[in-house]
């Protein structure tokens, strides 16, 4: 297998990926069991993690997307919903799906934008959580990975949105890629 120019090291590899969103999947299918579970990812960098992580769920769900950009130039966590959801999620139980986890901003956003909406219940889980970059604490339900303060691509984490469909996480220096 040869590794992309700038990546530095294999940090998960597909194997290890694979398993642990299986398990992720089965503690999700445990806690929900009974209930109508709706995930939503949040584009474009969770599609990857969502689409395996649903295969892994053993109930049914459904699924919607929406997509955020940030204001250039702007505060750290400043965004807006670029895409929103195609249906309502009121008396919902809904599962916030995302790529990663950082300072925490984006995440928060999100959970006060859909806790308005009025769900019946409301979780993350990640594929990727960075908690020593956390600024704003927000209540991660299921995690795959915690990563180190490294720049990763694959699984979905893009560097100028190539290196998405990598079936590993790997850590990227992008002063390497030239």
């Amino acid at each position: 297998m040869t590794t992309p120019p700038g990546v530095e090291r294999i940090l998960f590899t597909e194997e290890q990926v694979a398993a642990r969103i299986r398990e992720v999947g089965r503690e999700i299918s445990q806690k929900y069991r009974g209930r109508d579970l709706k995930l939503i990812g949040v584009l474009k960098g969770a599609v990857f993690f969502l689409t395996e992580l649903a295969r892994a769920i053993e109930i049914p769900v459904k699924v919607d997307f929406l997509a955020i950009s940030s204001f250039s130039g702007s505060v750290p966590g400043m965004v807006r919903i670029a895409k929103d959801l195609d249906d309502p999620i009121e008396d919902q139980d809904v599962l916030l799906v995302e790529d990663i986890v950082d300072t925490g901003f984006t995440t928060r956003f999100l959970l006060q934008t859909l806790a308005g909406r009025a769900p019946r219940s409301i979780g993350i889980c990640t594929l990727l959580d960075r908690t020593v970059r956390r600024i704003v604490q927000v209540p991660v339900d299921f995690r795959c990975f915690e990563i180190p303060d490294r720049f990763v691509v694959g699984c979905g984490l893009d560097y100028k949105q190539l290196y998405r469909n990598l079936g590993y996480i790997a850590v990227m220096n992008p002063e390497k890629t030239s």
